[in-house]
């Protein structure tokens, strides 16, 4: 395959389609350790924090009515804040302190791979 197959705009730049493939899985991940003030701000989270010692995970997930359980297993199962939850794109995001958000992704990956059959992706973390 080359960058035909893709289709062209007329500027010539290259086109991609991204599409939602229907299937039960947590695409992403991630875990921003110790992230700078500005990340808070911009993101219009809690900056009442000790940098430092917090944590923001962010999470991506088909099918993306399942962010609304992710937000409600975090929230039962560590001490974090729910920063952001998006039925409609499978997004969540939660704070707190590093080890209560490594705890939390944990007990939410857990929970869909053994209750629910998902696929999950490995944490990342920066």
């Amino acid at each position: 395959m080359d960058l035909s197959d893709f289709g062209r705009i007329d500027s010539g730049k290259l086109r991609l389609v991204q599409e939602m493939v229907p299937g039960k899985q947590v695409t992403l991940a991630h875990i921003i350790a110790s992230p700078d003030e500005i990340i808070y701000k911009k993101l219009g989270l809690n900056p009442d924090l000790d940098y430092r010692q917090s944590a923001i995970a962010i999470l991506s997930m088909t099918p993306s009515e399942i962010s609304v359980i992710a937000g409600d297993i975090a929230i039962k199962t560590s001490a974090i804040e729910i920063g952001f939850i998006d039925r409609f794109s499978g997004t969540c995001i939660f704070t707190g302190k590093i080890s209560n958000v490594q705890s939390a992704v944990n007990s939410i990956l857990t929970y869909l791979k053994n209750k629910l059959g998902f696929t999950i992706c490995e944490i990342t973390r920066t």
